[in-house]
Order: C-alpha cells, then structure tokens, then sequence
C-alpha cells in the first residue's frame, strides 16, 4: 500500500469530503443494523401480543421503518454523490500533478520511454484511481462498521451460535489471500503489457506513411495483433482469480448459514432460543456476510486502482538529472558570453560523448561547430540550456556556472531553432506567440517578416489564423522551419543555438531560410551546429569534433588549408555539390 500512501498528500484537500461520506456511510449502518431489529420486534408481537395493542405498535413499527428508509436513501445520495465528487477531483488534481511532474523531468527521461507508455500514466493510470476514492474506500468504511456493528449484536443474541458462525472465517481469509495476490500480479503485469501495447500503436501511428510507403501493414498487424493478445491473455488469467474468489466466498459465507439453520433451529425447537432471535441472528449473518461477499467482488477494482497508483507514484517518485540547486540565481538578461571549461559527458556509463571539450564565444559572435556524425554536436547543444548536466568540467554564461542559474532564468536567454521543428495542433499565429504569449499581433506579423514567414503565411487562405495541423503536418518543411525562426525572432533572446535549420530543405528554400537567419543572428552570440559547411564560412569560430573531441579550430579560411578533418570535410561536400 506504499503507492496508495504516497498519494494521500493529492487527497487531504478534500478531507471535508471525506467527513461527509464516512458520517453518511455511519448513518446508513445505523439504519441497516436498526433494519432486522425491526423485524425482530415484529416477529416477537405476532408471537406474544395480540388485540388493538399489538396493532398499534405493528403501525409504529411500520412508521419506524418508513423513517429508516426515508434517512437511508437521503444518505446514500450524499454517501454517493460526495464520494464521486472527491474521486473525480482527485483524479484531476493528481493527474494534473503528474503532468507538472513531466514537465519538470530532463530530457534522459524521455528518451529511454514511449510516449504512448507516458501518456497511459497521465490519463489512464490516474483514471484507474477513480473507483477506489470512489467505492472501495467509501464501501470498505461501511463494510467495517457493518462487521463491527453486527458482530456485537450477533454475540449480544447468541454467543455461542455467533462463533460457530465464525468457522468459514480462516478459510474465507486465505483464499482472499491467495487468490487475490494472484490476481494483482496478473492486473499488474497486464497493464505493463497494455502500456507497452499503447506505445507500439502510438508510434504506428506517428508514422504511418513510412509503414505504407514499405508495405509493412501485415508485419505491424502481427505485432499488435500479439502483443494485444498477450495483454488479454494475463488481464483473463487476473479475471479467471477473480471468477474463483467471488464464488469460493459465497460458498462459505452459505456454509455459515448452513450452521445458523441446524445449530440455531434446533436450540429453538428446544426453547433454548426464542424464534424472534434466530429470525433476527439469520437476518443479521445476512448483513454480516454482506461486506465480505462484496470486498471480494471489489478485489478486481482494488488490484486495477493499485496497480494504477503504482504507475503513477513511479513516475512522482522518478527525480530529474537537472534541477535547480538551492541557492540558484535568476541571472536575468545575459549579454551572451558562453565558454565550455573541460566539458566532459556521457549518455551511458563508459561511453564517453564528450571528452575534455573546451571553447568560448563572446558575445554577439558566432560558432560553428563540424564534425561527422555522432561526434558530439547534438550533445553540446543539449548541454547550453541544461536539458542534460555536464559529467565534469563547466558551462558558464557571463562568467557565471549555468548549474548556479535557474533553469527557467537560464532558458530565457537561449532560442533554438532546430532541424526537426516541433510545431503545436493550433494556428500559425499561436505557434509564433508561443515564445512570448504577451506579443502582440503587431509583433508575431514583424517576426514573421524577419524570418521571411509573412509572405507565405498571408497566401494561406486564413492566414495568420490558419490551422496547421498536429506537428505542422499541413506546411512545407521549410515553411515550418520559417515559422520556428519568426518564434525565435519573437522570444529576442541573446543567444541562439541552430542545429542546422537548412539541411532538410531544397537550395531555394535554403537560401530563404539562410537569410532569415542571418537577419536572426545579429547581435546575438550563436551556437550553429553544421552539416552543411556552406552556412558557416562567415563563423568568427569553428571547432571540429571527433569522437568527442576538439581536433581542430579555428576559422573557416584556415582551416580548409589545415590539411586535417575539417578539410577532409570540407572536400566530401564540395564532392556532393
């Protein structure tokens, strides 16, 4: 139950809910105890009383249960209603937590897991969750003092008959016990299947022209088809313990009033007991039994919730690689003076990515960093806005550690624009706005300008108001590169990391975009990752990168005469040319 505890935090807010349930769920047992007491009264004036007398208090009997029912259903109403307003809002509440919580994980995080799997933890996880706040937990509390209240008066009218009653109680205890771990184990693994089920179809789907373009529909049909099946067939075998427990536990709850009728029959045959009691013990074991039976028809909805709570308290309890020291500093506006003291870094352990790198920018100046792939040019510019921490060594902005800065405070002041350009489901106008949700439309339409954007967004037929699609489906890829440089422009941030925005695109469309980068690199420091050495001839510095490390720098009309990798480089792209 640690996962359960461990959300409890998520649900205090709504203590006063709770009040309200648990006093409900205390006046519903009031009344159901009271129920077969009535009944007893009954039985005893039928027996005993007769004349204008006895049907006076039959009258006053029936009044009694009248008002006992009319309070017994106002309660449930509060019982249920309150109860589903405190499950929903706290689902929403820790679903909302958990997202928070994504937001604030580094990049490493998300690397090593399918979205598909993630966003099961978001939405379906947390949703899981809504039947323990919103039955078991409410029910078990009735259930309790419903055992409680009726074992006391079980033992008030027979003691003897109350413990032989309490016989089938161990066997009733072990096979929930044994059944129910069983079928846990199965829902668990079950939903670890359904997770990895999720991701499987969440990436077919992103990339489903490449699996009609190779013809590969009857392959990934395979896939799902298996994995779905693997899923039902452990979710069956949760169920199919499920299917023994509900019935086991009805069998032996009948066993206990198989013992009520010969044990109890007889002692009122021999006077020893008065029938108004066995009716009453008989409707009584009735309710006794009631929230066992009905704890062990829940255990399916426990073993889901739990197992939900597990996913999620997994991801709440997974602490981010980057995070803003104790003391951190919001820097403010940076002028831009970026330097790489002895860099070392590495994405697994003994796998080093970089090695001992070291370079510094001034401010307003560029940087080209070369090299072929996989040597470590992705990586710095990963490191600059601290999605991933360095190893050993230091990044430093004006002098200061980026590590001593907050993350928020520090990001800021980068704009990156990207090779593979993430644009959100909306128009073009929010996308460019999203760097600076205060701009005005003024400013979107003069950013878009800079980044030689205006033109073709004002040939769509909404213009600035037109929708894009999920991740720009509906543009170019260099319209949508322009639209990731106009919101570059907006943000106006002193330094500006490109993973070369040209590599993708034809030569026309590269020479638009290279101008409208050229216009966004003024007066900013600018960190330019280069596949294309055609872009970086005018870098005031370039280093190279092999293997993670520096092996050459130095500016471009030096280095092609270097006779080393960079004109090694240099000469494959002319070749390609």
């Amino acid at each position: 139950m640690y996962s359960f505890r461990r959300l409890l935090p998520y649900l205090r807010q709504y203590r006063w809910h709770m009040v309200i349930v648990i006093l409900s769920s205390g006046v519903i047992t009031a009344m159901n105890l009271v129920n077969p007491w009535l009944v007893r009264e009954l039985v005893q004036i039928i027996r005993t009383e007769t004349g204008d007398a006895a049907v006076n208090r039959v009258i006053t009997l029936a009044v009694l249960l009248l008002v006992v029912f009319i309070l017994r259903s106002i309660f449930r109403f509060l019982y249920s209603y309150i109860a589903h307003i405190m499950a929903y809002s706290f689902v929403d509440t820790l679903r909302v937590a958990v997202y928070n919580h994504l937001q604030q994980l580094s990049a490493r995080f998300f690397a090593d897991r399918q979205t598909g799997e993630i966003l099961k933890r978001v939405v379906n996880d947390t949703r899981d969750m809504e039947p323990l706040i919103a039955h078991y937990i409410p029910d078990m509390t009735v259930n309790v003092l419903l055992l409680i209240g009726v074992g006391v008066i079980l033992f008030t009218l027979n003691p003897t008959l109350a413990l032989l009653t309490l016989l089938p109680m161990p066997l009733l205890f072990f096979s929930n016990l044994f059944l129910g771990k069983r079928m846990r184990t199965a829902m668990k693994d079950a939903s670890g299947r359904l997770g990895t089920l999720v991701g499987m179809v969440q990436d077919n789907l992103t990339g489903i022209r490449e699996i009609q373009l190779f013809t590969q529909e009857k392959r990934e049909h395979e896939r799902i088809n298996e994995y779905s099946g693997q899923a039902t067939k452990t979710l069956l075998y949760g169920l199919k313990m499920h299917a023994y427990l509900v019935p086991s536990i009805d069998f032996l709850t009948a066993v206990g009033l198989v013992i009520v009728v010969l044990f109890g029959g007889q002692a009122a045959l021999n006077g020893t007991m008065q029938v108004e009691d066995l009716v009453a013990f008989v409707l009584y074991l009735g309710v006794f039994y009631q929230p066992i039976t009905q704890m062990a028809q829940m255990n399916e909805t426990l073993h889901v919730a739990l197992t939900g709570a597990d996913h999620v308290v997994e991801v709440l309890d997974f602490k981010p690689d980057v995070e803003d020291a104790p003391d951190a500093i919001d820097p403010g506006r940076l002028h831009g003076e970026v330097e790489f003291k002895n860099v070392c870094f590495e994405y697994n352990e003994r796998i080093p990515t970089l090695n001992n790198v070291s370079f510094k920018v001034m401010p307003g100046h560029m940087l080209a960093v070369a090299g072929p792939t996989g040597a470590g040019k992705t990586t710095i510019a990963s490191l600059l806005p601290r999605f991933y921490d360095v190893a050993s060594g230091s990044v430093t902005i004006d002098g200061i550690d980026i590590r001593k800065m907050s993350i928020r405070g520090l990001r800021s002041n980068i704009s990156m624009v990207l090779q593979d350009v993430f644009l959100f489901n909306g128009t073009i106008k929010d996308n460019i706005r999203y760097s600076d949700l205060s701009a005005s439309d003024e400013a979107i339409i003069r950013a878009s300008k800079a980044a030689r954007a205006h033109e073709f967004i004002m040939s769509l037929p909404q213009g600035y108001d037109t929708q894009i699609g999920e991740r720009g489906v509906k543009l170019s890829g260099g319209q949508k590169q322009r639209l990731a440089i106009a919101r570059a422009v907006l943000k106006n941030a002193p330094i500006l990391i490109l993973d070369e925005a040209t590599s993708a695109v034809d030569t026309e469309t590269e020479a638009e975009i290279q101008e409208a980068l050229n216009e966004l690199m003024k007066g900013r420091t600018s960190i330019v990752i280069a596949h294309r050495l055609s872009t970086i001839k005018n870098a005031d510095q370039i280093v190279v990168l092999e293997r993670g490390r520096i092996v050459e720098q130095g500016r471009h009309q030096e280095l092609i005469f270097g006779n080393g990798r960079y004109q090694r480089l240099h000469e494959a792209h002319a070749r390609l040319n």
